[in-house]
């Protein structure tokens, strides 16, 4: 039977650890918060910049005046991985790691070069002597526009000047606190509409103002980084909600073993005391056998 003071040690570790995942818990509750509001806010504009923009590269005009949505025989692939600084927040970063390394595998026979995002992403590739470009690995220490949109910039000028013939996206889509699923999305060149067969209904038809030429120049290059941007706020909401979610069950189990722990100890003691009865009571009756 264990020794009550190893018990107790025990008890006193686990409730330690407990009261530590329950302010984590509220601490990720209250980023989670902000982050929610920010992607939710972001995410309608973004789709519908998309729509946009994969609409004008499947126009009757083509797409050739749009460099961003030139497509050409893939042999150098840039694959963005976008996962956390932090860990403790349950399989969010595993899951980035396992669908990267799937689609290295998937695409070995090319030239292929990673952009961690993320402490996590870099510390991972760096073990395994991938070629990388590890300057915006810290974007999540700044989770504003203006960092992101460096990012996407280096991003969008290495498409254009034929360093990286594809880039995709890999990173965790925020479905709620519970529940976020990890996308691979292509980035570069811009994706076309595909009409389905059978389906007759006419292409959306867009009226350009003030010309198409500027809406290349300008609506296009925005577009992209606002698509980078949500990407990152998938994210980052992701994050919390995973560390929100693993921080209350890692309560809920310390809860549980602190139960079976108070338990033991119950049972201990009682077994104790009753052996020192026992003690005692063969010690009377020795004396009063003598």
């Amino acid at each position: 039977m264990a020794n009550l003071k190893e018990v107790k040690e025990r008890i006193n570790s686990v409730s330690s650890t407990q009261q530590i995942t329950k302010a984590m818990k509220m601490v990720a509750a209250a980023k989670l918060r902000r982050a929610q509001d920010k992607i939710v806010q972001m995410r309608p504009y973004s789709q519908k910049l998309t729509s946009i923009l994969n609409n004008i590269s499947s126009g009757t005009e083509g797409s050739t005046d749009i460099v961003y949505a030139e497509e050409r025989e893939v042999s150098k692939l840039l694959i963005v991985a976008i996962t956390s600084d932090k860990g403790l927040c349950g399989a969010f970063n595993s899951n980035i790691l396992k669908a990267s390394m799937a689609l290295i595998e998937e695409h070995k026979d090319k030239e292929i070069t990673l952009m961690p995002v993320g402490k996590k992403a870099l510390d991972y590739f760096k073990k395994r002597s991938f070629p990388m470009n590890a300057d915006y690995a810290k974007l999540f220490e700044d989770v504003s526009f203006d960092p992101v949109k460096e990012a996407a910039e280096y991003v969008m000028k290495s498409f254009v000047a034929g360093k990286f013939d594809k880039v995709l996206l890999v990173y965790n889509e925020f479905k709620n606190v519970a529940t976020q699923s990890v996308v691979k999305e292509q980035f570069l060149p811009i994706s076309k509409l595909e009409r389905q067969e059978g389906d007759s209904r006419p292409s959306q038809e867009y009226i350009v103002e003030p010309s198409r030429e500027y809406i290349i120049e300008e609506l296009v290059p925005n577009s992209l980084k606002i698509q980078f941007y949500k990407a990152i706020l998938d994210s980052n909401a992701s994050e919390h909600g995973a560390r929100m979610t693993a921080m209350s069950k890692a309560t809920d189990n310390a809860a549980e073993l602190l139960k079976e722990l108070k338990l033991v100890y119950n049972r201990t003691r009682q077994a104790a005391i009753t052996n020192e009865i026992l003690e005692i009571v063969a010690g009377a009756n020795a004396l009063e056998g003598n």
